[in-house]
């Protein structure tokens, strides 16, 4: 183990500060609490969890953005690693069904952990179909155990861990698209978009992701879609707890305004408030390009300069609206804890959002309703929902104008709503929305991108910015924009990765 200076930041431990209280700060500050490090977490917020934060409104708490956990052990295995009992912390329960797809014919899919169950289901929608959904999950187990567990696991910040996998990458095709993978497999459009809509929920394009996230099927497949009780929310708070019983500090509703550099190693940061805090590594859970473009705009970089990150693509925007409604508890008894609720098109309305960045009429719809499975969300007998809608990110050669458009886009959404749910109107008792506009100012999101920069292979792995950064020693990236990627399992994994590339504290003790 490395020795580290003892008397560094005025305290017989060095001190590590962690830019932003999203899941994978948090992550990240577990893990150097447990090697030792005085850990403070600065967040602009006044709740941790970042994207994964709530808001409560009379009585309905809204959480804000990821819903489920498909990989427990990624959070097992932090606990474990801070000598704690994830279970002991956190109720995490299993779903099934997983979700619903629902598509304009009257047509449903139910996945669920039922793989006879769900391949009979395939073979009531297309029983020619039933051979290749067969090859699929092998394919996607195939991919799991390259993609997922072994470079989502490990650092890719250097060229050669590139270039010995390039080979794996050829066997697996990782040229071919998630749809293109699927098209191969399926001959139903309706299975198609059933087996690569995916990479929607990590800010990925299907038409363009790299095949390697087919993988998602095996994760859902072998360990469940899961919900904690008390939202991902509780995930956070818990994850603070570990923190501040490791000896670390949460600084909630403070903003970093510039991470300071002295002969070329991170030093620490500076507050809005001009209040200058030392350290000896800094680790940033801000988004990438805010981080390089913002945080570091007074330090000239090597890689990641303003017209490497205007070159960038971007994941797409999100438009979310959150509702509570009073006494439906029991109402609409088919519309489950998630619903996907497909519009006319897939590959047009793809494009639209991705290529030609254009807000179509049209619209796909993700429905979460957590009080089918957590009363706490909301007050005895009501119901607490969200709606998402991915739509373009702002600054497309067709800028929306959120606060004009909103509500008019609200009422569209509201009508297919209806369709599901007749009559859910009459019983709202609150609601916000959030469009790309708000994630820009709330996460400090580049263009409001609901999911950082999007996973296309070119913007994968070594491509990806890197968990270490090359622009100053000592500094770290962890969360959506930086390896492996975005959801939760991502950033917690780059957490992972980052206790891998920093050392243990060898403790010195103070003269």
């Amino acid at each position: 183990m490395t020795r580290l200076d003892p008397t560094l930041g005025g305290a017989t431990q060095p001190h590590a500060i962690v830019i932003g209280a999203g899941l994978g700060g948090l992550a990240g500050a577990m893990r150097l609490g447990a090697k030792g490090y005085r850990v403070t977490v600065i967040d602009r917020l006044d709740e941790p969890g970042g994207r994964g934060s709530s808001i409560t409104q009379n009585g309905h708490r809204f959480d804000l953005g990821p819903t489920i956990v498909t990989v427990p052990q990624t959070f097992e295995d932090l606990w474990a690693a801070c000598g704690r009992n994830f279970r002991d912390d956190v109720d995490l329960r299993a779903l099934d069904p997983f979700y619903e797809i629902r598509w304009p014919d009257g047509s449903k899919f139910v996945m669920s952990g039922d793989e006879d169950a769900v391949e009979e289901q395939v073979r009531q929608l297309s029983p020619g179909d039933v051979k290749g959904y067969r090859k699929f999950l092998v394919d996607s187990e195939e991919r799991y155990w390259f993609g997922f567990e072994d470079l989502g696991r490990r650092p890719m910040h250097k060229l050669w861990d590139l270039v010995k996998v390039l080979p794996r990458f050829g066997m697996l095709r990782a040229d071919r698209s998630v749809y293109q993978h699927a098209k191969r497999r399926f001959k139903d459009p309706r299975l198609q978009m059933a087996f690569s809509f995916h990479p929607l929920f990590i800010g990925g394009d299907p038409l363009h992701v790299t095949s390697m996230y087919i993988l998602v099927s095996h994760l859902e497949k072998e360990f469940g879609v899961h919900y904690a009780m008390g939202g991902v929310q509780e995930i956070a708070r818990q994850m603070v707890n570990v923190i501040e019983d490791q000896g670390g500090l949460m600084r909630m509703n403070s903003t970093v305004d510039e991470i300071l550099i002295k002969d070329g190693a991170a030093a620490g940061v500076r507050l809005e408030t001009g209040e200058i805090m030392r350290a000896d590594i800094v680790v940033s859970n801000a988004d990438a390009g805010f981080t390089y473009r913002h945080l570091l705009r007074n330090h000239p970089k090597k890689r990641w300069t303003d017209r490497k990150l205007d070159k960038t693509r971007l994941s797409m925007g999100l438009f979310v609206w959150y509702f509570g409604t009073k006494g439906t508890k029991g109402k609409w008894a088919d519309v489950g804890h998630h619903t996907i609720v497909n519009g006319p098109r897939y590959q047009g309305l793809l494009k639209d959002i991705f290529m030609h960045e254009h807000l179509a009429d049209d619209f796909s719809l993700y429905v979460h309703r957590p009080s089918v499975t957590d009363p706490t969300v909301a007050p005895d007998g009501d119901d607490t929902f969200y709606v998402l809608s991915p739509v373009p990110h702002i600054g497309g050669e067709f800028p929306v104008n959120w606060d004009v458009v909103k509500d008019s886009y609200r009422q569209k959404v509201a009508k297919v709503v209806n369709d599901m749910m007749p009559g859910f109107e009459d019983h709202i008792s609150a609601e916000m929305m959030f469009t790309p506009e708000d994630f820009e100012s709330r996460y400090l999101s580049p263009a409001g991108a609901g999911f950082s920069i999007e996973p296309r292979i070119l913007q994968s792995a070594w491509f990806r910015p890197h968990n270490v950064s090359e622009e100053a020693k000592g500094l770290y990236l962890v969360g959506a924009g930086t390896h492996p990627g975005a959801g939760v399992p991502g950033v917690v994994s780059a957490a992972e990765v980052l206790g891998k590339l920093i050392p243990d504290v060898t403790r010195v003790p103070a003269e």
